[in-house]
């Protein structure tokens, strides 16, 4: 990796900034205790509890929805945390690092699939802050919150290391405790038992909490690259994100057993809203929910540089930007679901052979530079992990679930009710990853040399 001068911090007594370009090394400035306040708040996101109360409803039970809750987050909180080691180690951004893992050519299909998922998740949290505060406020400020939000997170993904020390110093004390109060309000309503019209399973409802964590694995190593070390990147993103996440789970797991009402989509929202100071705390919550938009924009950006190295990421962050907020004031947040279980069938296989290649199989040796060769075994055991996502459960999109069910009935493979799609594709993608790296090793094919190549 080319190593110069970092721009934002050429000037005496400037604080260090991210990096503009690829060709620049990032200011190593975030300890544990920074990493761990970063993925805390940005583990406090409103589509927790959107997402608990789908986890529940696909259960049936909130002690059944809590329990799948835990298990979807820790399975995603260990790979979040194996990626941001990765990052820590390497110094990369997240897609740039895949250029060790499938070689340059090939990593450019996975950076294409997360520059949809970083612009389609900016415009579904604009879409969350926007709906949230027209039903504070009436619906004609909807528009206005949805310019005002894109341009906040637009504005922050230009000072990103800026806007992290401000989200970990101040806004994270002020969620905990909104945080800790609608637990607790929520908690002295009523109990009632839960519609079961809705019930798909347990290790489904697993995926989907698992997704919505896995879903930042390909933006982690965007902001464990600043960590000071990759052990402290590992716990910070694990514990931090994998924590904060679990409790808003379990916010939207006792919503749907306790409130009443149509509790679907963000009318969940307006239910905590309707709680006594209910709106306070979810305002507050709003102005937190920034964060998980501008990490989308920002991961945009830097995304990018695996293609264009040399593009400035803040004139991509004002483009970036605009875009998710001309999208979220004309789209709806219908399809919420089916596009988690689209993000896990890409993703989910995806880091959990990052994760094994870099530490059981390359031991850390990526070639990151242009020159990077196609490296056959990891692209071969994320193909089989994504093939083995979509046999399990395809999820509900019309046509591409229609298709994959009909392959599996044409080879006459039937899913174990007990089995999920995360864990299926995760047992095959780590297994086919060391088995085909072993193999790769032992015939001297690795493939791969030091992260010093070259950017």
């Amino acid at each position: 990796m080319v190593v110069t001068v970092p721009e934002a911090s050429s000037r005496a007594g400037a604080r260090p900034e991210a990096p503009l370009t690829l060709t620049t090394e990032p200011p190593r400035t975030e300890g544990p205790w920074a990493q761990l306040g970063l993925w805390g708040s940005f583990g406090v996101t409103l589509f927790g509890p959107l997402t608990g109360a789908l986890v529940a409803a696909s259960v049936g039970t909130v002690a059944e929805g809590l329990l799948a809750c835990a298990v979807g987050a820790a399975i995603g909180a260990v790979l979040l945390g194996g990626c941001a080691g990765i990052g820590a180690r390497l110094g990369a951004p997240a897609m740039v690092t895949l250029r060790g893992l499938l070689g340059y050519r090939a990593s450019i299909v996975p950076t294409l699939l997360n520059l949809a998922q970083n612009i389609g998740w900016a415009t579904m949290e604009i879409i969350v802050i926007s709906s949230a505060a027209a039903g504070v406020l009436g619906t004609q400020w909807r528009w206005p919150f949805v310019i005002v939000a894109g341009a906040a997170c637009t504005l922050m993904a230009i000072r990103p290391l800026g806007s992290v020390r401000l989200l970990r110093t101040v806004m994270l004390w002020l969620v905990l405790a909104c945080s800790a109060y609608l637990l607790v309000t929520v908690l002295a309503q009523p109990a009632h038992p839960l519609d079961q019209s809705g019930v798909i399973g347990f290790w489904p409802a697993v995926d989907l909490a698992a997704a919505q964590v896995i879903s930042f694995c390909p933006l982690a190593a965007d902001y464990s690259r600043h960590a000071t070390s990759a052990r402290g990147a590992f716990g910070g993103a694990s514990v931090g994100y994998g924590v904060a996440i679990f409790v808003y789970y379990a916010l939207g797991v006792l919503a749907l057993g306790h409130l009443a009402g149509d509790l679907s989509g963000t009318h969940l929202i307006g239910a905590l809203m309707a709680l006594p100071a209910g709106a306070v705390a979810i305002t507050l919550l709003l102005a937190d929910e920034l964060d998980q938009a501008f990490a989308n924009v920002y991961s945009t950006t830097v995304s990018l540089h695996n293609l264009a190295p040399m593009l400035d990421r803040r004139v991509v962050s004002v483009a970036v930007g605009v875009l998710a907020t001309v999208l979220a004031g004309v789209l709806d947040f219908s399809g919420y679901e089916g596009f988690l279980y689209l993000i896990g069938s890409a993703f989910v296989p995806l880091a959990v052979v990052s994760v094994v290649d870099f530490f059981a199989v390359s031991r850390g040796r990526w070639n990151l530079g242009s020159d990077a060769p196609f490296r056959w075994a990891p692209a071969l055991a994320w193909a089989l992990g994504f093939l083995a996502y979509q046999l399990i459960y395809p999820g509900s999109v019309p046509g591409w679930s229609d298709a994959w069910a009909a392959a599996a009935a044409s080879v006459g493979f039937v899913a174990p009710a007990w089995l999920g799609s995360t864990l299926g594709s995760m047992l095959v993608a780590g297994l086919a990853a060391w088995v085909l790296g072993m193999l790769g090793r032992a015939s001297g094919g690795r493939g791969a040399r030091t992260a010093s190549g070259g950017v």
